[in-house]
């Protein structure tokens, strides 16, 4: 299959998905469903494209092991975590804005938009399995399936690491300045952002893979600076005591050591 025709098919593949997500969540009235459909999406797109291309084919498996098993975990987690739970805050507030008009307001600000990211981070995943050459698994496909283990291992050990101190109930009100959250407060968001340049340095072994740079700039970027740490952090701020101090010292993002070692203590 030609690359466009593929993107083609993963579009109108995504598109799919997105508007069944959002009949359901009309259905039970909570747009955070989504959330849990977004590293399934990415693992949909990968074993498509694995069985309708036929690229390089230990590259082919290695893009769609990489994007799969990173999805899917993810997915998991964000349904265990918020199982339960009701809808997210944020989408409350969006509800509570735009009323009666919110279902269908969701089918374009939510569902669309995050359909669209999804297609675009996903094209190195797309392009890799495309390429015939090279007909060998090279030195920069292993140093960026290196970098996709280091991210992984970020994004899962900070999720199990931040669940098991919610899991507590001698830390309710306590923040979390352990283990990783020690040098870096998104230890999570840091090691998403990561492994997606992993996926990129697998793609940008094969002829024009490099062009997908975009991809990984694009996801850092969301979770840097837009939907990751800004929002979540906006909420912290004024939810949780001790989090501005938590904030002094300690990085936002890029992991170093804390400025100050000294612990959080509730007020």
């Amino acid at each position: 299959m030609s690359l466009p025709a593929l993107l083609g098919l993963n579009a109108l593949l995504v598109a799919a998905l997105m508007l069944a997500v959002w009949v359901a969540s009309v259905r039970v009235r909570d747009a955070s469903i989504v959330d849990s459909f977004w590293g399934l999406g990415f693992a949909l797109v990968g074993v498509v494209t694995l069985i309708v291309t036929d690229g390089y084919p230990a590259r082919r498996w290695l893009v769609t092991l990489l994007t799969t098993t990173w999805g899917v975990r993810l997915s998991l987690h964000i349904w265990l975590r918020n199982r339960g739970m009701g809808e997210d805050v944020r989408y409350q507030a969006m509800r509570a804005r735009h009323g009666d008009r919110f279902p269908f307001v969701s089918l374009f600000t939510v569902f669309g938009l995050q359909g669209v990211l999804l297609w675009f981070i996903s094209l190195p995943v797309q392009v890799t399995q495309v390429a015939p050459l090279p007909a060998r698994i090279s030195p920069l496909d292993l140093f960026g399936a290196g970098v996709w283990l280091v991210g992984f291992l970020f994004e899962a050990v900070g999720d199990a690491q931040l669940a098991r101190f919610k899991a507590d109930p001698a830390n309710q009100g306590r923040v979390l300045d352990r283990g990783l959250w020690r040098y870096t407060r998104h230890p999570n968001y840091f090691g998403d952002a990561l492994l997606w340049w992993g996926i990129f340095l697998v793609c940008a072994a094969t002829p024009g893979g490099a062009l997908t740079v975009l991809s990984p700039l694009t996801m850092t970027y969301l979770l840097a600076r837009v939907s990751g740490v800004p929002m979540l952090e906006a909420h912290l701020a004024e939810t949780r005591p001790g989090y501005r101090e938590y904030v002094q010292r300690t990085s936002a993002f890029l992991p170093r050591p804390p400025r100050d070692r000294s612990p959080v203590q509730p007020r």
